[in-house]
């Protein structure tokens, strides 16, 4: 073991970063500023190598991309082998209402975290979707399970092996230029996405659907036919009579057969959109797509106006980067509100504590991709944009003067300041409807607050968009068909639950999506000030010499204190925490006051998880204060001795963790400075001098460590309270 620690403290740990990093790294540490500096320019490929060319560069983009496939590969393997060989998921395929992943051993008292979840099984209570997926996949046997899981396991061999082949082994520089490649262009990936859409409606038609349609019937599982027996056309017509007729995919065979008025509706077997509707979603989407492809193939492009000089866009890694993060990002905040609005798999409407965990995750996913849209946009402004055409830059790449960012930044000022008025009207009006509101409250005076029962702001834009879809189909279908048509309006129910309904909007909605509106305005706008003034600003005409990021303040420094783009984005995550926590608090007070809940035959009425308070104590902020936050934060606080007691375990660390960046947020770089000496001077009274001398963190680093640590907590306590609470209450 000694032999070990010398050998990776001499060779391995002392050469970290000399391969693909800063070569001054490869000294090995004197300082325990080279653990920051090892950290600080890890994925910065361009600036923190020797050796950055263009092939290399592209080697290290491409290879990280695979990398990252085989992580993922990696978590898709685990995921499915813990289904296999772990999960409650055949007896959740018979009676799926509580998925279970595995029993946790007795060692320390851990087994006290094993819910009983029905069918004589005791295990952890699962919210992550997967047994709802694999259902609408057609996967129904832990055999195909571990087929997945093995899969799985060999595209992450493949793809690691592959990102180290081109990293180090590729012979051919050539092909790891940006524009090898991005040789495909816009035609070729829509065709290419097309093939890959009707090759996955061909899945759902031929094994999907069929499995599906006999679960819904109530076959057993263990009876089910193998996915090769439904290639055969004999078998497929038994269960959808009219397969294979004609040439053309004939869609109606999938959907139900009880007539028109009800097909647009959801399965009353699943509580889901048909998978049908999906399969066709996917099959003429696939065919828009190759479509959309062969015209731009055909098409050239033209080049007048504005895109004559889109060679900045196209030959810079960061504007691929910030456009395909932005679209990303837009993508799964649209689908966290698709998820419980239009339940596309099968049981999951009905699954309370599925449907928060999935609009929670994918809004903070859709949140941090935005965000990292604006960093990357800011760099691309200030290293690849600005360059004369034909003039090399200092690294041998070629860049042209973009007349799109040149209109841009000539109208910033215009631009910011339409952003600032917007952002402090919606501020001031949105948050002092609420003032008004507790002070009224406070003084007793409650038929002059905001309310649905007082003075009403009734959102009536809002609601006349709601009612367009139900208007739309009198036309079409009859009855009540015309009010429950369409996924989302009117009344839909799964064995007694709840699972979509039109959600009534009143003065609380109002109120609150005016405050959305202006906690998303202010963070575009500090993204936004962040990327147009990157390269330059009134106060500091030569802010394209700084770089992203510089230190703030101090001698000779005097007024530059967050104004680099780096100092942007840091406060533009934290008012996207403040955004995207508003988010996801309306939306789980909401949904257990408005929609969530169980309907009662006998009365014809819904029993609502919290009885419908949302509009009567979400006017005010003691109300969300006291009503919200407070009172039901009680089943994680009462968790201890429960299976949910993990969750009161991770809210108190999450909370300490939270807490714990304060320290470094609201401290000055002199407060680590003073601390880091006086254990220095410590160590040297005591004659304990450690080889790494300590230094105290700089202000970027002191802020980048705040940011980790107060992100963590932060969504760390938001994820261990909501999960506490949807689970006891779905329990109830």
């Amino acid at each position: 073991m000694k032999l070990l620690f010398r050998y990776v403290n001499s060779r391995v740990w002392s050469q970290a970063g000399s391969s693909h990093f800063n070569k001054a790294l490869a000294k090995g540490p004197k300082t325990t500023t080279w653990i920051w500096s090892l950290h600080a320019d890890a994925h910065d490929f361009q600036q923190s190598s020797s050796e950055s060319t263009a092939a290399s560069v592209g080697a290290k983009v491409f290879s990280s991309g695979l990398a990252h496939f085989s992580i993922v590969f990696f978590w898709l393997g685990g995921m499915h082998f813990h289904g296999a060989y772990f999960s409650n998921y055949s007896a959740w395929l018979k009676d799926p209402k509580t998925p279970g992943s595995q029993l946790v051993w007795s060692l320390v008292g851990q087994d006290i975290l094993n819910q009983d979840l029905g069918g004589y099984f005791q295990s952890i209570r699962v919210t992550s979707g997967f047994f709802q997926l694999w259902r609408a996949e057609g996967i129904v046997t832990q055999v195909h399970l571990k087929y997945a899981a093995a899969a799985a396991l060999i595209g992450s061999i493949a793809t690691l092996w592959a990102a180290y082949f081109h990293m180090h082994i590729s012979w051919s520089s050539s092909l790891r230029t940006m524009g090898s490649l991005s040789s495909y262009n816009a035609g070729q990936l829509a065709i290419l996405a097309g093939l890959g859409s009707i090759s996955w409606a061909g899945h759902q038609i031929h094994i999907a659907l069929p499995i599906n349609r006999l679960l819904d019937s109530g076959v057993d599982p263990s009876q089910l036919p193998s996915p090769q027996d439904l290639l055969f056309k004999d078998l497929m017509q038994v269960i959808f009579p009219g397969f294979g007729v004609g040439p053309a995919v004939d869609f109606s065979i999938y959907l139900n057969q009880k007539g028109a008025a009800s097909e647009v509706g959801l399965n009353p077997s699943t509580g889901s959109i048909y998978l049908g509707q999906i399969a066709s979603h996917h099959f003429f989407v696939g065919i828009t797509c190759i479509i959309s492809g062969i015209i731009a193939l055909l098409v050239k492009r033209s080049k007048a106006g504005s895109f004559q000089d889109a060679a900045a866009f196209n030959n810079s890694w960061h504007s691929r980067l910030s456009i395909n993060l932005a679209i990303a990002g837009s993508l799964s905040i649209t689908f966290a509100h698709h998820i419980y609005a239009m339940p596309v798999y099968p049981f999951c409407g009905s699954d309370y504590a599925t449907v928060l965990s999935l609009f929670v995750h994918h809004m903070w996913i859709g949140g941090f991709f935005i965000v990292g849209a604006g960093a990357h946009a800011s760099i691309f402004m200030i290293r690849d944009e600005g360059v004369p055409a034909g003039i090399p830059s200092a690294k041998g790449r070629l860049y042209s003067v973009n007349s799109i960012i040149q209109q841009l930044l000539a109208h910033r000022d215009i631009i910011m300041g339409h952003l600032i008025y917007v952002t402090i009207a919606l501020g001031m009006h949105a948050f002092g409807i609420y003032i008004h509101n507790d002070t009224l409250q406070a003084l007793g005076r409650p038929e002059d607050i905001f309310s649905d029962n007082s003075i009403q702001l009734k959102p009536l834009f809002a609601v006349w968009v709601q009612s367009l879809p139900s208007l739309f189909l009198l036309n079409t279908l009859s009855g009540d068909a015309a009010v429950t048509g369409i996924p989302g309006f009117g009344l839909e129910v799964l064995d007694g639950k709840v699972v979509t309904m039109t959600q009534e909007l009143g003065t609380a909605d109002f109120m609150v999506h005016h405050i959305h509106a202006f906690t998303i305005h202010c963070t575009l706008l500090i993204l936004m000030k962040g990327v147009l003034y990157s390269r330059s600003s009134r106060l500091v005409s030569d802010k394209l010499e700084l770089g992203f990021r510089y230190p703030c303040d101090g001698p000779g420094r005097g007024g530059t204190c967050q104004i680099s783009p780096w100092d942007h984005v840091f406060l533009g995550v934290f008012w996207m925490y403040n955004s995207l926590s508003i988010v996801i608090f309306h939306f789980f007070w909401k949904m257990q006051s408005d929609v969530w809940g169980v309907y009662d035959v006998s009365t014809q009425k819904i029993v609502h998880l919290t009885g419908g308070d949302f509009s009567v104590n979400s006017i005010t902020i003691n109300g969300w204060l006291r009503n919200f936050l407070w009172s039901q934060a009680a089943e994680v606080i009462q968790s201890y001795g429960s299976g949910l007691s993990g969750y009161g375990l991770i809210f108190l660390g999450a909370h300490f963790t939270w807490a714990f960046s304060l320290m470094f947020l609201w401290s000055g770089r002199g407060y680590w400075q003073e601390l880091i000496e006086s254990i220095l001077w410590a160590h040297h009274k005591l004659k304990i001098v450690p080889n790494i001398q300590p230094r105290a963190l700089s202000i970027t680093q002191g802020r980048a460590v705040g940011l980790v640590h107060y992100m963590l907590g932060g969504i760390g306590t938001t994820w261990a309270f909501f999960l506490a609470r949807v689970v006891a209450l779905s329990a109830s």
